[in-house]
């Protein structure tokens, strides 16, 4: 059975940094696009970051230059470094995995504030 287990969220003061991770099981991970999303109260679910199986990435522009998506094909692991944290960040953040289904983890909520 595929499963995306998030962790890593909490509460972070603004300017800090958080490191999100997603643990993968029942699928052959490396060949997945993974990919973090996040959704803030009374909005749309958005992609923020993307890896390939071939490691390429992209990034949304309002996270560009502050926060790095990673994966390690050995442990079955996508990561979300985030830097530099703005209150405008706090959402549940969302893990995806995409190959020929689409599966989605349960989520970490992600709160910046003083």
């Amino acid at each position: 059975q595929a499963q995306l287990l998030e962790s890593g969220g909490g509460l972070v003061q603004p300017g800090g940094s958080l490191r999100l991770s997603c643990a993968a099981s029942g699928i052959i991970f490396r060949l997945y696009t993974m990919g973090w999303y996040r959704q803030a109260p009374g909005k749309q679910r958005e992609l923020i970051a993307r890896i390939t199986s071939g490691g390429s990435t992209n990034y949304a522009d309002s996270v560009k230059g502050r926060f790095t998506i990673s994966r390690d094909n050995v442990e079955n692991t996508v990561y979300l470094q985030m830097n530099s944290l703005k209150p405008e960040d706090t959402a549940v953040y969302y893990c995806n995995a995409v190959l020929t289904s689409n599966i989605w983890g349960q989520g970490t909520q992600v709160t910046v504030s003083s």
